[in-house]
């Protein structure tokens, strides 16, 4: 069967590799649905550490049991929803029930070979029933797990002051959870298409611009600074910055991250006893709080969808992402 690989920077090839065989502990599925991240995007551009080439990528995955064994609870044709996090269960933080953090943590489509493949074998642990979402709803789940962890990190009461910084896929992921736990919500970004779409595809009432005075402008709005802020930017000076924008007593997640030092002025910091937490990933059971916010009618994300691509002319298209204005979020469909 024809798989398709990141060959080098930029440079994608279709390959011809066996079809899998079902083992024991695995599932065989059939891929449905693939998002592409921003992982994959920093991968086709040479940009993601801790990567080899050639390799398989994608991760964010819906896709239908074609054959399992007798002790599974899946049925043939049953859609899922991958948990593309492989964790070892033995070390420390697994122990601790913390295995986003797994110090042997595997990432499908990053580490070794993921879903931009028709068939696959996933082992059966990691597979999420979701019959009662769509293929597209389906294929959103894990963005918004990562979304969903990082709001269970900020502990957020209802009512409270809240800002999400950076409206790409993960930071969207990050409000809507806000929003549904209540948040008295900001989202903000420095792109005024990605605000103008937060307003009016996804239903954000506040969306603020960071190129003028922010601090100013959340005061303004809450009569305070933010009680909690979530930085899903990945920006050096915006996850400085947090530090300066929260109120006395406040919370910053980071869930987004870059390579280098965030840097803390210990006064500023003390003064205003501020806790700093950061996100790592998802659990098991966050991909159960997605798939049932969904089921239920809490949210529907596809409206994040702004791109399509077919997998059988993936080589072509999906280098065309890199660098696209106006991508929120591309799905391939199989």
């Amino acid at each position: 069967m024809k798989s398709l690989n990141l060959i080098e920077p930029g440079k994608f090839g279709f390959v011809d590799i066996p079809e899998p065989k079902l083992t024991d502990g695995h599932t065989l599925v059939k891929v449905l649905s693939c998002g592409v991240c921003g992982s994959d995007l920093h991968a086709m551009s040479g940009k993601q550490p801790f990567f080899t080439y050639p390799r398989r990528l994608g991760h964010e995955l819906c896709v239908e049991v074609i054959n399992h064994h007798e002790d599974s609870n899946l049925e043939v044709g049953d859609r899922c929803v991958v948990e593309p996090y492989y964790f070892c269960g033995e070390c420390i933080a697994c122990r601790a029930g913390k295995t986003n953090c797994c110090r042997n943590l595997s990432v499908l489509g990053i580490h070794f070979d993921g879903g931009h493949t028709p068939t696959m074998l996933v082992p059966t642990q990691y597979l999420h029933k979701a019959n009662q979402l769509t293929v597209e709803q389906a294929a959103l789940v894990e963005p918004l797990a990562i979304g969903c962890h990082a709001v269970e990190r900020a502990n957020i009461n209802a009512g409270e002051p809240v800002v999400v910084l950076g409206m790409g896929t993960i930071g969207i992921a990050a409000a809507l959870f806000a929003k549904a736990a209540g948040a008295n919500l900001v989202v903000v970004d420095v792109d005024d298409m990605r605000l103008d779409f937060a307003k009016n595809q996804l239903n954000f009432e506040v969306c603020l611009n960071a190129k003028g005075d922010l601090r100013t402008q959340l005061k303004e709005h809450f009569g305070q600074l933010p009680a909690c802020i979530i930085d899903a930017t990945g920006n050096e000076y915006s996850m400085n910055n947090s530090f300066n924008i929260v109120e006395f007593g406040g919370r910053v997640v980071f869930v987004g991250l870059f390579n280098g030092d965030v840097k803390i002025e210990s006064e500023n910091f003390q003064q205003r006893e501020i806790t700093l937490l950061a996100s790592r990933a998802a659990l098991s059971s966050d991909f159960n709080k997605v798939i049932n916010a969904i089921s239920t009618n809490q949210m529907d994300p596809t409206a994040m969808i702004t791109e399509r691509l077919r997998f059988s002319h993936l080589d072509e298209e999906i280098t065309q992402l890199i660098g696209k204005p106006n991508l929120i979020k591309a799905i391939i469909d199989y």
